[in-house]
């Protein structure tokens, strides 16, 4: 079974047939193959019943590349020489690729040329295989023959666990073995040394330092702390775990078990010595963890906070410094796009009258805690330190990887009078792909969807008999910074008075050259240091008292905890109505937004443990490791607190409509995250959903065609270009370089401002031009309209907390170049409202100063035409470098999604689109 793809993967270097010596020639990787084909087991025929299924055919879901994600060695050799590929690996990739040339002309009818259809069951004339695991009888999984995805269905409770185990080794276990080492900071020693496995590891491991001990406590303490549920989360846990050691044995005896194994040196391809171990329990906390940090940890960045603060304050002076510093971070931006938008409020992280134990660093003192020592070989070599900064970077910022969108109308505003939902998370791409699609019935579980591989004994995100749930990454802050004392050392700080050692913990990796990564031997050791206020993160010193920065979230040593949510959610007996699907959701501690459909109702819940902060903390800003500014009634040993209340958290029955693009959830609800002002992505979602509430008869393919619209086109485009161009137009443009690229803006703008093929197929761009024109005047205005105002060092201090532009080239993101997300973080708001106060135009939260050209719109004027003029005389070859993919100046490619190899398999790249990884396209025509 497969995956694919190039770039930023753990097996970048596993990319051609020269990687792999002596296979250069078709012949002789055919003799190989000869040797290592293994039957596979036949197909018989089956009926599957779905009496249980109330969503009348119009349910459907996609998710590229493939289903099938584990490949033999025989299958890897030939995909890496002539292409091929093993049976739906890559069979969702195509409808999922169309819909961007496709969607203007669809149809109801039409929504599975680009969907598959996700109704229970399988009609038996649609059957491509059965099997009962390990020769089990209360477990049947059945595969259909248009996408290959497991259907299962057990009689008993532990057969049905046993079996999405089984299902779950069978199309993911690979990925999900190289997993839950990124999750013990241990993937260099699994899979090889290439830098861009230092780097995740290094990432992972600095966030979530666990020994075996914290992993087995946060197992111990969520079955503890949860009852019968709890228990039962044990029991299923287990069962699960029984499935995919079942199918290790099977595939390692059969020997058809991922041919990766044998790459990167684990198994013998000849005599099949070496093993592939058994999973534990405390495997799937560290596959949760990995999970958690990636897609659902909100917080983090008072550090960088505070360094852009002090910046503002040295260059306009305390009072004026504050000011400039709260406008661009816009807390509670009053012209944001909102996801609860009836405007009804929801205090939270909102700034204090009156800040108490603040600790901010002194001028220049920060250093960054080292993560990395006793480095050798390529441990210690230039790409290694390269990629030891990027994951550190990644790891303290406070831009969390927060994707996925959502789209959901009420009944009253439809066609049918039933609400659609058109939603699902961006979770990258990668192949095989992190999420795997299953379908899920037994005694008290009924539910198809997708889940992260290695934690699918529940389904996550889906569907259940009459009702659909989804989610985006919400970003509120659950973390916070602590300034401890140091005593006596560096290794030794105040707690609560006494002078109290630090916790080292440690993780030694060591790697050599295998088939799969030929990067040379090398070795480092991980060392955290850790306090009852979490890992320290950086060094300094605080009114001449020498500090260490702590990194404290709510979800430490508690990533087991949310199983309980996703069980409720699986359970047709619990969710049964928006109240108790919200109940469900209170119990997950990461931070989403969840959305809700059923055949009658919408529903939205914002989810995490939101900390009590002591009084008058702010969370924006570092404070003093003491008593008095803890969270409230924290217990340092088990990391608990009081949380705020469900009803405090942003949430909604039936509203007229819901979106959500990882923007501002409510009224004085603060995320995270720098950005939530008047240009968000979110806003692409919300005209357009709007504007259809408005003329109402909604239909799922119209409500597609809005997310699909938007997941093309060009935010700053849209939303900021028009504001440019009044500008530069209030007088007459007499350069003709700056007048011709004036005409092919505005004919982008005029024509969409999207960045889309000419024809399906094309590899070039409508617009091509004026795209390219954009996407080099960016940085260059940002830079000219505000870095004179600011100073280079404020700048700076506010580019380290919000980069200033995300187009899908760009390779900073928070999944890096090829990665579809797009235009999540950049200056665009403040661009917006720089440009709109210049114009003399009423600005809602405004900037506290005027940028362009000193507010004077004739010297604003003259600075976009300046930086236009060179932007147009850009070439595409230094718009585009180039990369490992593209060739310098290729503008569709530069921009082109890439399933970023994780294994053996590799796919095709395909056209833009900023939409969901996984989607869901749902309405519901009855219900229980």
């Amino acid at each position: 079974m497969p995956r694919r793809t190039r770039h930023h993967a753990l097996f970048d270097r596993l990319r051609t047939p020269r990687k792999l010596p002596g296979f250069l020639k078709a012949a002789s990787v055919c003799v190989l193959i000869a040797g290592l084909l293994t039957p596979l087991a036949g197909a018989t025929t089956a009926a599957a019943a779905a009496s249980n299924d109330y969503c009348g055919g119009q349910c459907s879901d996609i998710l590229p590349p493939g289903e099938n994600g584990n490949a033999t060695l025989a299958q890897i050799l030939l995909n890496q020489a002539f292409g091929t590929q093993p049976s739906h690996a890559e069979d969702q990739l195509g409808p999922y690729n169309n819909l961007a040339t496709g969607y203007s002309t669809l149809t109801d009818a039409k929504i599975n040329t680009f969907f598959n259809d996700s109704s229970f069951g399988v009609a038996s004339s649609q059957v491509a295989s059965t099997e009962n695991p390990a020769g089990r009888s209360d477990v049947t999984i059945v595969r259909d023959k248009a996408t290959g995805v497991p259907h299962i269905t057990g009689t008993t409770r532990y057969g049905t666990e046993f079996g999405a185990g089984y299902a779950a080794a069978e199309d993911r276990l690979w990925l999900m073995d190289v997993f839950r080492h990124v999750g013990r900071g241990q993937l260099t020693t699994f899979a090889g040394g290439v830098a861009s496995n230092q780097g995740l590891e290094q990432e992972f491991y600095r966030n979530a330092p666990y020994t075996e001990a914290d992993l087995q406590a946060q197992i111990d303490n969520a079955v503890a702390n949860n009852g019968a549920r709890g228990q039962q989360a044990l029991a299923d846990a287990n069962a699960y775990l029984a499935g995919i050691n079942s199918y290790i044995d099977a595939s390692d005896s059969g020997r058809y078990f991922p041919g990766e194994y044998v790459l990167t040196g684990h198994k013998d391809s000849i005599t099949n010595a070496g093993t592939i171990d058994h999973f534990k329990i405390t495997d799937l906390v560290a596959l949760a963890s990995v999970i958690g940090t990636l897609f659902g940890s909100g917080g983090g960045g008072e550090v960088n906070n505070a360094l852009s603060l002090l910046a503002a304050q040295e260059q306009y002076g305390v009072t004026e410094g504050t000011k400039v510093w709260e406008s661009f971070r816009e807390r509670n931006d009053p012209e944001a796009v909102l996801t609860v938008h009836n405007g009804e409020s929801f205090p939270y992280g909102t700034k204090p009258d009156n800040p108490q134990g603040e600790a901010l660093p002194d001028a220049g003192s920060v250093t960054t805690e080292p993560l990395v020592y006793n480095a050798t070989g390529t441990g210690a070599d230039q790409s290694a330190n390269a990629a030891s900064a990027a994951a550190t970077a990644t790891a303290l910022s406070s831009a969390k990887r927060g994707m996925s969108n959502a789209l959901v109308v009420s009944g009253k505003y439809t066609a049918s009078g039933h609400p659609i939902a058109v939603f699902g998370p961006q979770t990258g791409y990668f192949a095989p792909q992190l999420l795997m699609l299953q379908e899920i019935q037994g005694p008290g579980i009924s539910a198809r969807g997708a889940s992260f591989a290695g934690l699918s004994m529940y389904v996550e995100l889906g569907r259940g008999q009459d009702y659909a749930w989804s989610a985006t990454t919400s970003g509120q802050d659950i973390i916070d910074s602590y300034a401890v004392e140091l005593c006596q050392d560096d290794y030794h700080y105040l707690f609560h008075g006494t002078c109290t050692a630090m916790d080292e913990v440690e993780q030694s990796n060591s790697w050599k050259p295998t088939t799969a990564d030929g990067t040379a031997a090398g070795s480092y050791t991980m060392r955290v240091w850790k306090t009852k206020y979490g890992p320290v993160e950086y060094r300094a010193t605080v009114g001449g008292k020498k500090v260490a920065y702590t990194t404290l979230r709510s979800s430490y040593m508690h990533e087991a905890d949310s199983i309980i949510g996703f069980q409720m959610l699986n359970d047709p007996d619990y969710v049964n109505s928006p109240q108790t699907f919200q109940s469900a959701a209170q119990h997950i501690n990461f931070t989403f937004n969840w959305f809700y459909a059923d055949s009658s109702h919408t529903a939205y819940y914002n989810s995490g443990n939101n900390p009590v902060r002591a009084s008058g903390v702010d969370p924006e800003f570092p404070v003093w490791g003491q008593a008095a500014y803890e969270w409230q009634n924290w217990d340092p040993t088990t990391n608990t607190a009081d949380y705020t209340p469900a009803s405090a958290h942003p949430q909604s029955v039936d509203q007229d409509y819901y979106i959500s693009w990882n923007n501002k959830q409510a009224l004085n609800y603060t995320t995270a995250s720098w950005g939530d002002g008047s240009v968000h992505r979110g806003n692409l979602l919300n005209d357009r959903v709007k504007k259809l509430v408005a003329a109402g008869g909604v239909t799922r393919s119209a409500l597609v065609k809005a997310m699909a619209d938007a997941s093309l086109t060009d935010l700053r485009a849209e939303d900021v270009l028009p504001d440019l161009l009044k500008v530069i137009n209030s007088s007459t443009v007499t350069d003709s370089t700056a007048a011709a690229a004036v005409t092919k803006l505005q004919t982008w703008l005029t024509a969409g401002g999207k960045r889309t093929e000419t024809s399906a197929g094309s590899k070039t761009y409508a617009n091509a031009d004026a795209v390219r024109i954009l996407d080099a005047w960016w940085p260059l205005l940002v830079k000219a309209e505000f870095q004179p105002g600011l100073g280079d060092d404020l700048y700076t201090a506010f580019t380290n907390n919000l980069y200033i532009d995300e187009t899908p080239s760009a390779a900073h993101g928070p999944t890096g170049a090829h990665a579809g997300s797009s235009f999540q973080y950049g200056w665009w708001s403040y661009v917006d409202k720089d440009m709109r106060s210049v114009l003399g135009q009423t600005v809602s939260g405004p900037l506290a100063e005027q940028y362009c050209g000193g507010g004077s719109l004739s010297a604003c004027r003259d600075i976009l035409i300046s930086t236009l003029k060179t932007a147009a005389g850009t070439s595409a070859s230094t718009v585009y470098p180039g990369d490992s993919l593209c060739s310098a100046g290729d503008q569709w490619c530069a921009d082109s999604i890439v399933q970023r190899t994780l294994g053996g398999i590799k796919h095709y790249n395909i056209s833009w689109q900023n939409r969901p990884t996984f989607q869901q396209v749902v309405e519901f025509t009855s219900h229980r």
